[in-house]
């Protein structure tokens, strides 16, 4: 976009919250190539879609010539951060968090790369808070910040005036060892950006208040702001689930559906959040849905954008050919988890895996498994051609199934008519 900073494309991208020292910020943006950091804990074995936003916006910055520094938090996971919460985390372990941390390293590189001229760098904080005694700790750190300056931060305040639930000395002490983050990378890295969720607007703050003390070097702060849908529902979740990188906790299918389910009120501002398409490209997209919405072409696009970004190139098709399965595609080659997946509100039946063996008539099975009534009623249903397996429709009343016809390695996809569905399970055990 001609004639429009890097700050400003940011902005009309909706990807700023918060800034500090705005103009100092645009214009070493536009003539430094600046290291920026952004943290995220290891509080579980993957992120998910919620944190997405600070990583993608490192991305960003990295393709317009800044070097990303990603830090995975090894000793702030062991703390807790109090930001955005009303209760206190369960503390992990040290191999807990070691396990947490290598999983995250993985998915991250998904989004930044490693190599080229701006390669990024990932660091564990671990490695310099892990060396430090109580009493160093006190005296290079704690001496430069007032309770009263940590108490009037909003994050530690809320917690403060919540009788019942209160703060402990731990999470207390984690804007100031995130403060020390930013001091140390500064310092080591040159780094002079911190960015993340608005929620850590406080904990930034308090990093770049450590580094002027300490006579450190030039350090600006961005906050980007907490997504919610325009339901007010916070983004990220999906039936009251977190939606995972990880594939074994959310399949490539569950989060494409996750983005194709986008109300058309959503779809334009998570485009311009989530997308690397140019603003002028998705502004197209979107325009051109508003012409046929019905036909979902905007979340379409995001949805594909997204679960390729995330899975790559098979965990898209996978996921687009279990969502062609839903409008009659045929089912063949998925595995027992993808189909429980796709069929996850459908009901089943558990059936003798020997039948199949021996050759299951199929008019047996579709009354043996509860889709109809009776061997009449499904011999019906077949004549008049409204019975399907793995949605191919049986013609023939007289046909056996046999092992080869299922779908995956136990599961057999029964339907009568154009949505009702069954599945038949034939365990191995």
């Amino acid at each position: 976009m001609a004639g429009v900073s890097l700050l400003e494309e940011l902005a009309q991208r909706g990807l700023v919250e918060q800034t500090t020292h705005e103009d100092a910020l645009k214009k070493a943006l536009q003539e430094q190539s600046l290291s920026v950091y952004c943290g995220v804990d290891p509080t579980a074995d993957s992120i998910h879609v919620g944190h997405l936003l600070p990583f993608l916006t490192l991305a960003r910055l990295q393709k317009a010539g800044h070097r990303p520094v990603v830090l995975v938090g090894g000793a702030t996971g062991m703390i807790g951060d109090p930001s955005g919460r009303d209760t206190e985390r369960s503390l992990l372990s040290d191999e807990e968090v070691a396990k947490n941390v290598e999983a995250i390293r993985n998915q991250l590189a998904q989004f930044v790369s490693f190599e080229g001229e701006n390669a990024a760098i990932m660091v564990n904080n671990y490695d310099w808070i892990g060396k430090m005694t109580y009493v160093e700790w006190l005296r290079d750190v704690g001496k430069h910040f007032t309770v009263n300056y940590m108490t009037a931060k909003e994050s530690v305040r809320r917690r403060l005036e919540d009788r019942d639930q209160g703060i402990s000395y731990t999470e207390f002490s984690y804007m100031l060892l995130q403060a020390y983050d930013y001091y140390h990378l500064n310092k080591t890295l040159n780094c002079k950006l911190q960015i993340g969720g608005n929620d850590q607007w406080g904990n930034i703050t308090a990093g770049i208040e450590l580094i002027r003390k300490r006579g450190g070097g030039e350090a600006f702060g961005m906050t980007l702001p907490l997504l919610t849908t325009s339901a007010g529902e916070k983004f990220g979740k999906s039936a009251g689930n977190a939606v995972w990188l990880d594939p074994e906790r959310t399949s490539p299918y569950e989060l494409y559906q996750f983005f194709l389910r986008t109300e058309d009120a959503d779809v334009e501002r998570l485009m311009l959040c989530f997308s690397m398409r140019s603003i002028d490209e998705i502004k197209s997209i979107v325009a051109a849905h508003q012409e046929a919405p019905h036909q979902r072409d905007a979340q379409r696009a995001l949805a594909e954008e997204m679960t390729q970004m995330i899975h790559g190139d098979e965990g898209l098709k996978r996921a687009q050919q279990a969502s062609e399965v839903l409008f009659g595609s045929e089912i063949s080659g998925f595995s027992d988890q993808e189909l429980s997946k796709i069929f996850s509100d459908v009901p089943s039946a558990d059936l003798e895996r020997s039948r199949l063996q021996e050759g299951y008539p199929v008019v047996e099975l579709l009354a043996d498994s509860g889709l109809y009534k009776s061997r009449g009623e499904a011999r019906r249903a077949l004549s008049a051609g409204g019975a399907y397996i793995n949605n191919r429709r049986i013609e023939d009343a007289e046909q056996v199934l046999t092992l080869e016809d299922l779908a995956s390695e136990t599961v057999m996809v029964l339907r009568k008519g154009k949505r009702n569905y069954m599945l038949a399970r034939f365990s191995m055990g």
